[in-house]
């Protein structure tokens, strides 16, 4: 298979996986316990990831999200950050022969000859810093390597795409926090923030910014996307945008159908942001409405697009596994990556390319920062 051929030289990078906060929840919040949760050597059925189907999916390098929900604020948020980044250096102590922290682009690529899984690290949430910089420096002294300026909430310095507006974009705080990354060869990460953060960030970064998990808004017009003036900017910055797989923000049909039932829960008096309320809404009205299809055909739209505004060394993949409840027809689990990769070379995509789309752009980048951190 072409596809496999392709993965085998350039495996996949990816930019979010939520993973480690799937298994906290799984330990009941007992974030010692994480890591046991389940043997994660075999397949497992609670999880969109393991690795058994890391190695099937082709993945030779994910970017652990230790996310944060905006419900920690302050002190909580920093302690909850910290244990979710001991969480991952658990999953390596634990999987050796199968993961290896990384830190560095050449880290990952030792990581990759070596047949291990390069583990990166990426802080979902600017709430998870509680506004010092002294913070931020520590998550990166501990391997954070991304920070996503903000989650579903704004911060006091960003505001966030599913807010209401109250920085304007970024503050001189806000401004001072992407300076600093810049400064210490953190990856600036604008998936989640309002379209006036992200050009405030591009105006503002001399290193190549990313979108970790953030598909394009000219296809499916979702606030968490990205609009076509923000990735045309991406060739002159350097940045990637890596396309993610979430149904809601890829399909406009889809997108409207979960509204849809969002308001029929909330006709009902139930919070349609509790997952045992949601996930039984979601059975229930699919028994009454069909759901529109989702597919890997859905998610080529979204890459091909990207490619097209922002260039083919500007694209890359961020799935979001274990971050969403449903997935496309064909990329349930992480390891369908080989399937997208086969649905790309059979629209005529170059082996180069898709190579570039899996691994290399993101690769660069990283590269990019560590030089940019070194002269600043």
């Amino acid at each position: 298979m072409k596809s496999r051929e392709v993965l085998r030289a350039a495996p996949i990078l990816d930019g979010h996986n939520d993973l480690p906060w799937a298994l906290r929840t799984i330990a009941g919040g007992d974030t010692l316990a994480a890591a046991g949760a389940l043997d994660l050597s075999v397949e497992q059925s609670a999880t969109h990831t393991d690795i058994a189907r890391l190695r099937r999916g082709g993945v030779g390098a994910q970017f652990w999200s230790v996310y944060v929900p905006c419900g920690f604020t302050g002190h909580s948020a920093v302690t909850a950050v910290l244990e979710q980044i001991e969480l991952v250096h658990d999953l390596a102590a634990r999987y050796p022969r199968d993961l290896r922290i990384a830190h560095t682009a050449h880290e990952v690529e030792t990581a990759m000859a070596e047949g291990r899984v390069a583990s990166l690290l990426g802080a979902e949430g600017g709430h998870c810093i509680a506004e010092s910089l002294g913070a931020l420096r520590a998550l990166f002294r501990l391997g954070v390597r991304y920070m996503t300026l903000t989650h579903n909430d704004n911060v006091p310095w960003a505001d966030s795409a599913t807010d209401t507006p109250a920085a304007g974009g970024l503050t001189d705080f806000g401004r001072e926090v992407v300076r600093e990354m810049n400064r210490l060869g953190m990856l600036v990460d604008l998936s989640h923030v309002a379209p006036s953060t992200m050009r405030d960030a591009l105006d503002t970064s001399v290193a190549p910014v990313i979108f970790s998990h953030s598909s394009c808004r000219a296809v499916a017009d979702h606030v968490r996307n990205v609009p076509d003036d923000v990735l045309s900017r991406l060739a002159g910055n350097g940045g990637v945008c890596m396309v993610t797989f979430v149904p809601k923000f890829v399909s406009e049909e889809r997108a409207a159908w979960d509204d849809d039932l969002r308001a029929e829960l909330e006709k009902a008096g139930k919070d349609h942001r509790d997952a045992a309320v949601w996930a039984q809404g979601l059975r229930e009205r699919a028994e009454r409405v069909a759901r529109p299809p989702v597919t890997i055909e859905t998610i080529v739209k979204h890459v091909e697009h990207a490619r097209e505004i922002a260039g083919i060394d500007h694209i890359g993949l961020g799935g979001d596994y274990d971050g969403v409840g449903e997935l496309p027809e064909g990329l349930e689990d992480v390891s369908g990556y080989p399937a997208l990769i086969a649905a790309l070379l059979e629209r005529g995509w170059s082996e180069q390319d898709c190579a570039k789309l899996t691994s290399r752009n993101a690769l660069r980048v990283l590269h990019d920062a560590e030089q940019v951190a070194a002269k600043l």
